[in-house]
């Protein structure tokens, strides 16, 4: 499978919501979408991620940007993050995991001396025309948000 990188056009996909509606990346045509791939709902590192979307989902808005989540999760799984956490972006459920392998999102990961293949939290930036703009690779939960918001208006401050 080919590595992707800035400039290639985004994988196109389809994929059900936490309702169990189809959502497609062409739904999106004309804004830039961040669409984050993570592990699992509702653990520690995903819950503060999804959050500080939600915390910061105005202000991408405000800046032409739409979110999208994706994980292996299941539909219900979502539904209930979704609901707990007021989550105003939709979490798509890609249970066959063909997205995140087309993505490059699924990788070898270690823990406790143990290898084992899983998500690897990653975000890419698609731009108004589909194209990949931006991928941020092993993404770190606690500065993410300031790369993304930096990337998408060079001249935002951390506040």
């Amino acid at each position: 499978m080919k590595k992707l990188k800035v400039g290639d056009p985004a994988p196109i996909f389809s994929l059900p919501d936490a309702e169990g509606k189809t959502l497609s990346l062409s739904d999106f045509k004309g804004k830039k979408v961040i669409v984050y791939f993570y592990p699992k709902d509702d653990t520690p590192g995903c819950t503060k991620e999804a959050c500080t979307f939600r915390d910061y989902f105005v202000r991408l808005e405000r800046r032409g940007a739409a979110v999208v989540g994706i994980s292996a999760d299941t539909i219900e799984s979502h539904h209930k993050f979704s609901e707990k956490y007021k989550l105003p972006f939709p979490l798509l459920s890609d249970e066959s995991k063909e997205v995140i392998k087309t993505y490059g999102a699924w990788k070898k990961k270690w823990f406790m001396g143990k290898s084992f293949m899983g998500i690897e939290r990653t975000t890419f930036i698609i731009d108004e025309e589909g194209k990949i703009a931006q991928i941020f690779p092993r993404v770190i939960v606690d500065k993410h948000i300031w790369e993304i918001l930096k990337f998408i208006n060079p001249n935002v401050e951390e506040v």
